[in-house]
């Protein structure tokens, strides 16, 4: 099936964003997003507070409701689905099969404080995948070595430090084999000296091909982990393209204006 170059067909992309829309109140966070990412890529998303970068994020995990535009994940429509032309609002238990393809992780690290570390991992696959207990503790072993801290697997998170939950965090959220991960400022609550080991992570994970895209200050990891870069201001994408393009030869005023605040 061809395609059409203004409207890439949503399979073959993670993501497909066109003139989205949300406001909260009478406050327009987003103000008509265009954005195509592509499965395998990493996608940094830059700019200053307050320019939306998280409340798209959140858009794309069910978390809110855009209000205009189309926003499809996995081509498949956010929160809606088609019928005979017509969109449709989903059930809730269709918006959780959905959102079970995403991982999310969070500035701050959202783990259950009363669970251990295992059971933090072992709980959405259980419950929402139906995974066997057994084969859930065998998964999440895996993934706890991937990120590093197998020896936490029975740690309560108070326990840990920063970057730890952080990449426990992680590991959650890859127990459930998403074919996208989304990181919302992973590191900015982290104290300087763990910000790497949490970085290293996803390093790795972008070097295994897995489907990313991360809201970040980190312009180092933009710079040399990334496909794309996105620069959002004021609600609306400004700028996008590779990141040697953006970093070195960026033309925009607000572009330049935020680097230089930042570098």
């Amino acid at each position: 099936m061809p395609l059409s170059p203004s409207y890439p067909h949503g399979h073959h992309y993670a993501v497909v964003a066109r003139g989205v829309e949300k406001s909260f109140g009478h406050l327009p966070v987003l103000k008509g997003i265009d954005l195509t990412v592509e499965y395998g890529n990493v996608c940094c998303i830059l700019g200053p507070s307050g320019s939306g970068k998280s409340t798209f994020l959140r858009c794309m995990n069910h978390l809110e409701r855009i209000e205009r535009g189309l926003l499809q994940v996995g081509g498949e429509t956010v929160g809606y689905r088609e019928h005979n032309g017509k969109l449709y609002e989903m059930k809730k238990s269709e918006v959780a099969r959905q959102r079970a393809d995403i991982g999310m992780v969070f500035q701050s690290f959202n783990l259950f404080p009363h669970m251990t570390v295992m059971e933090n991992i072992i709980e959405a696959p259980m419950h929402v995948k139906k995974v066997r207990k057994s084969h859930a503790i065998e998964q999440a072993m895996v993934m706890l070595s991937k990120v590093g801290l197998t020896g936490k697997a029975n740690a309560y998170p108070r326990t840990l430090s920063g970057g730890q939950q952080q990449r426990v965090a992680i590991a959650r959220a890859l127990a459930m084999k998403p074919k996208l991960m989304l990181f919302d400022e992973p590191t900015s609550a982290l104290d300087p000296e763990l910000v790497g080991e949490v970085l290293s992570v996803m390093r790795e994970l972008a070097d295994e091909g897995m489907t990313m895209i991360v809201v970040t200050h980190e312009l180092g990891f933009a710079r040399e982990v990334s496909d794309q870069v996105v620069f959002m201001d004021n609600g609306v994408v400004v700028e996008q393209g590779n990141p040697t393009e953006f970093f070195s030869h960026t033309k925009n005023e607000r572009a330049k204006a935020f680097l230089s605040k930042v570098l």
